[in-house]
């Protein structure tokens, strides 16, 4: 991946202006790559359960969460079908779907894009997912005009931000000094740009808005925390663990699904020289399989998540549903936020680039049941999907009128 931060100037404007204007004729070329869609007619539409309230969450499933949430909210009422859509990107990672487009169909594919947005209109509840367009290209890759045809339809909207999209490079380096915005290999111009245009949109739609990490408050205050989501049953290990004999090394696991941000590079020197004198067992996961990673967890004693972003997402709620300690930086002001929301402080032990050499000494040396059993019972009160439909319920589904959908007008948009 070739580091803009060392391209020229106007090569990052020609880039930014070409990604700005995806309906141009550069644009569609660079559409035409992502390749040809599937024959016509064989990628389905999504389809509900004929119930009250029909819920469709689009278009990333990030970490597979957009489908834990749609299972969530089944789960809290039988009057609710919920369901999401991802693209199938190729090289990234897989996570389960109700409805899988490959990329080419999602962006090319017009009859695609219009039998999904007429089955999206059978829909009581759209869930925007990262300020993305639930349809491709339809009607010139407009978010927000797709958002007003569902409208159109009585469809009731709301948006929900994960991460990147709507991070501020500014505040983030103002207010955190481990920020990853600071590295090199991060372009932070264009975040820059692209947060401030994704939470002016959000601002302006009126609807009700979420975001899915703690952290996203501070660039987001209006927002309501919908908390990630963990099957604390597939999490749990298969056999009980045996406690570590006295003496023996820390069993220590890092898994950097992007080393950058998580910090692995800050870090890495710390581990290996505590792992050549003994002190802990380094276990470095990567290009490990999603459905291989409980049983990797399920080995280690501690766990570390990342040291620059200062909060914590999926992979954090993960380890503590394994039974594991989980060792990371939080900034305090989420910290507050978290126990102010849940009455809970989060049970990751506070760890910096300057301190994670000393935390993991301390660890060696005492005894993680205490921290463990209070990791699982955070978990299971917070990210077992429960509080995520209530927050997804109390703060849009159930906080108006249901949309009424008869007697609309049936036209497609073009």
């Amino acid at each position: 991946m070739v580091n803009r931060n060392r391209l020229p100037r106007w090569v990052n404007a020609l880039i930014d202006a070409i990604a700005d204007a995806p309906m141009s004729p550069i644009g569609r070329l660079a559409a035409r790559r992502m390749g040809t869609p599937a024959p016509a007619g064989t990628i389905p539409a999504i389809t509900f359960a004929e119930r009250p309230i029909r819920v469709l969450i689009a278009p990333v499933n990030y970490s597979g969460q957009a489908r834990a949430w749609a299972q969530a909210l089944e789960a809290s009422s039988p009057e609710i079908s919920a369901r999401n859509t991802a693209m199938d990107v190729p090289g990234g990672f897989s996570f389960d779907a109700d409805l899988i487009v490959p990329v080419a169909t999602f962006h090319n594919d017009a009859d695609w894009q219009r039998r999904q947005f007429d089955a999206a209109a059978h829909a009581t509840h759209v869930l925007i997912e990262a300020a993305e367009p639930p349809f491709g290209r339809m009607l010139g890759r407009s978010v927000e005009a797709q958002v007003e045809a569902l409208r159109a339809r009585g469809v009731d909207i709301a948006y929900l931000a994960h991460g990147t999209e709507i991070r501020m490079p500014s505040r983030d380096l103002r207010d955190n000094p481990w920020s990853h915005y600071a590295d090199p290999e991060i372009y932070a111009p264009r975040d820059e740009t692209l947060a401030r245009r994704n939470i002016a949109l959000l601002r302006r739609s009126g609807r009700p808005l979420f975001v899915s990490t703690p952290d996203l408050l501070l660039d987001l205050p209006e927002a309501h925390w919908c908390p990630v989501v963990v099957d604390l049953s597939r999490w749990e290990p298969a056999a009980p663990r045996t406690e570590r004999p006295a003496g023996a090394p820390l069993r220590v696991a890092h898994a950097p699904s992007v080393s950058t941000i998580k910090g692995t590079h800050l870090i890495l020197p710390t581990l290996r020289a505590l792992e050549a004198e003994g002190t802990i067992e380094l276990q470095l996961i990567t290009g490990v399989p999603s459905a291989q990673m409980p049983a990797k967890f399920a080995e280690a004693d501690v766990v570390i998540d990342q040291m620059r972003i200062g909060s914590y997402g999926v992979a954090a709620a993960e380890a503590m549903a394994a039974g594991c300690v989980v060792v990371g930086h939080i900034a305090p002001r989420v910290r507050e936020i978290v126990e102010d929301a849940t009455g809970s402080p989060p049970p990751i032990v506070e760890a910096t680039v300057d301190t994670i050499e000393q935390v993991l000494r301390e660890l060696a040396a005492g005894d993680l049941r205490t921290l463990r059993t209070r990791s699982r019972e955070f978990v299971t009160q917070v990210h077992d999907g429960t509080r995520s439909a209530a927050t997804l319920r109390t703060h849009w589904i159930d906080a108006g009128a249901r949309p009424d959908t008869e007697g609309t007008s049936d036209a497609s948009p073009r």
